[in-house]
């Protein structure tokens, strides 16, 4: 067996949530369990004794017991989980009361500020009783398009306090984009701000907002936070909009009335990528994301009060809603809203060291970067606070792994995270009981029952297959918006194989460690810098240049993340110039995002079409990756494939 990186301490151990997770677990059902492995074999095994003992350990405040912990395991989808509960998500991440800080704010311009949990917990009543006097009901959606504010999560709390459905999306993409996801699901209610900050520069967001405000008539309000500006501004042209400040209500509730619903109510509202079109929809449950949240919380990243846990995300990403659950572990949550790596490349771990961060969250694009930048975080900085990294996003190579103990800290629980917007969570998790080994993460999620398997739908270990999860999780989708016969949602997850949950990604499982290895996707969604994007969005923007007549995008893994690849069929007489790829990176920023923005953009004679005329970006990203191409017959045009075989060499450099 490999030498591992770190092996945790026998104080560490006998410190770890985990170890008193095994003991509780040891203690209610008559077992023996001492090792990370055992749990996780009982946790797949006895799925509801498991799935009772995380609410019971993590103290799930719930007005009334769930009576049955999954109806029936063999309805994949479809199992109803803690049947007959009565539940809040919001009071349970409210539980906490006190003058510890739940929220530390720093903007990239040096703007800043805390709030307590007693202060989080007046803000929220006084919010969520403002949107009761409009008539907001549980059910009804409310949307964010903001920045990574303390307002942002406060709105996130009030409206989930009343039973509200709340879905988010940064305001660093464009109108259009936003309007593809907020616009399907019909909001009462939009959070909104003047502007934000990105790289020392102010980006003006009310023309955004105003777009999105006259497209979506169900809005009764549109809530606008001042925080690149000031109230001066003119909001008159954004109907129904209102200051936060004019909306947020005088009255200060003392106790916050929260709506006491099933488990299986709605909580959010996630968007898929929308590889094939408009961002799918996916609607999760109250209950089934707080406990699983809370298990990968409290159990894996062994998130204590004293902690203070920060993540590099916007609201866009899934992150988001994960950090903010440690809320209900009663920890502080660092925000962030910016550029990581403004003013200069060291930018976050000069806060680390100033706010005394013990959980630090990050992307492998953003260790890349810093190796490529030749940053020195643990020489340069006090990090002595810093226990643990949370690492997602995409796949982090060995070397990667080598280079946080090497350059950031030599003892520190690397814990590197796998999973998906879909499940709001994790299949693959860290554990502070274990050792880690470079390039693998530590292992299976508890309850994730997680496998790889062949063509042949066999599981395989120690070579490279598909991600699976054969068993239902309280955490993943209820059913996708505007999907009456649950067709999109079962197309999406279960088709590939019958009763099982196909993910998308490539992994190898390895006997020996009992580590996983990932890949990047198998589908083909793109993920630059770890947050997933769909082609969609790239070939709507595109559709509006005359140059081009036809555009294909796929993601190549590249010195331990992925960039994004743009092939371009261009107009007659066209010529795929300078100037032209600088007008195609220019309106792929305006119209989606920074992000959408490909590596490389090369001419292409045609993309190759399947039977029923969808680009086929698989296809291609199995070829430059130098897998065999299976499904040459199902294409209209296979002689394309030859053209992108040939220029593979072209793409390595």
């Amino acid at each position: 067996m490999r030498k591992p990186l770190w092996t945790p301490s026998e104080k560490q151990i006998k410190n770890a949530n985990m170890t008193r997770f095994i003991g509780f677990v040891n203690g209610r059902f008559g077992k023996s369990i001492k090792t990370y492995d055992e749990l996780y074999q009982w946790s797949i095994s006895s799925i509801p004794d498991f799935w009772a003992a995380v609410w019971d350990f993590t103290e799930i405040k719930a007005s009334k017991k769930y009576e049955q912990v999954v109806d029936d395991l063999s309805k994949f989808p479809g199992a109803k989980w803690f049947v007959g509960a009565r539940l809040n998500f919001a009071e349970n991440l409210l539980r906490y009361r006190d003058d510890q800080l739940a929220f530390i704010f720093k903007g990239e311009t040096q703007k800043s500020a805390t709030m307590t949990y007693a202060d989080l917990y007046l803000t929220v009543g006084r919010l969520a009783a403002s949107l009761r006097e409009i008539g907001l009901r549980p059910g009804d959606t409310v949307a964010g398009y903001m920045p990574n504010l303390i307002e942002t999560a406060v709105a996130m709390l009030a409206a989930t306090s009343i039973g509200a459905v709340w879905s988010s999306c940064a305001t660093d993409i464009g109108s259009q984009a936003a309007l593809d996801r907020l616009g399907q699901i019909e909001p009462k209610v939009l959070f909104t701000v003047d502007g934000y900050f990105y790289k020392g520069k102010s980006f003006g967001t009310l023309g955004n907002a105003a777009e999105i405000a006259k497209a979506i008539p169900s809005l009764k309000k549109v809530v606008v936070i001042p925080y690149a500006g000031d109230k001066s501004a003119d909001i008159n042209h954004i109907p129904n909009a209102v200051w936060y400040e004019d909306f947020l209500a005088r009255i200060e509730e003392r106790d916050i009335k929260f709506e006491q619903l099933p488990s299986e109510h709605p909580l959010y509202i996630m968007f898929s990528s929308g590889t094939t079109g408009k961002p799918k929809c996916m609607v999760q449950s109250a209950g089934g994301i707080l406990v699983n949240q809370l298990k990968e919380l409290v159990l894996h990243t062994d998130i204590k009060r004293e902690d203070r846990i920060f993540y590099i995300t916007t609201c866009s990403w899934m992150m988001w809603n994960w950090l903010l659950s440690s809320l209900g572990a009663g920890a502080t949550v660092v925000l962030y809203d910016g550029n990581p790596n403004y003013p200069a490349a060291d930018a976050m771990w000069k806060m680390a060291q100033d706010e005394k961060i013990s959980i630090f969250g990050l992307s492998a694009s953003y260790i890349n970067y810093l190796r490529n930048q030749k940053v020195e975080p643990g020489k340069n900085y006090d990090l002595s606070p810093l226990r643990e990294i949370s690492q997602t996003g995409s796949a982090l190579s060995a070397e990667g792994f080598e280079w946080v103990y090497r350059e950031i800290k030599k003892d520190l629980h690397f814990n590197s995270i796998a999973g998906g917007t879909d499940i709001n969570g994790c299949f693959a998790c860290g554990s502070p009981i274990q050792p880690v080994y470079a390039g693998e993460l530590q292992g299976p999620a508890l309850g994730m029952k997680v496998k790889a398997y062949d063509e042949q739908g066999k599981p395989v270990w120690d070579k490279e297959g598909e991600l699976v999860c054969e068993a239902p999780a309280p955490c993943m989708p209820l059913y996708f918006w505007n999907d009456s016969n649950g067709e999109k949602y079962r197309n999406a997850y279960f088709d590939y194989y019958p009763n099982v949950w196909r993910h998308g990604d490539y992994i190898v499982m390895h006997k020996d460690t009992g580590g996983i290895t990932f890949y990047g996707r198998s589908d083909a969604v793109l993920k630059p810098s770890g947050v997933r994007i769909g082609t969609a969005e790239i070939y709507n923007a595109l559709e509006q240049l005359q140059e081009i007549m036809d555009s294909l995008a796929v993601g190549q893994n590249w010195q331990g993340e992925q960039r994004v690849i743009l092939f371009v069929k261009l107009a007659q007489g066209v010529k795929l110039t300078k100037e032209l790829k600088d007008k195609i990176a220019k309106t792929l920023r305006e119209k989606a995002s920074p992000r959408h923005v490909p590596a490389i953009i090369m001419e292409m004679p045609d993309a190759p079409y399947t039977m029923n005329m969808k680009k086929a970006e698989s296809v291609v990203t199995n070829v430059i990756h130098g897998r065999p191409v299976l499904n040459r017959d199902a294409l209209i045009n296979p002689e394309v494939i030859d053209y992108f075989e040939k220029i593979i060499p072209d793409i390595q450099k």
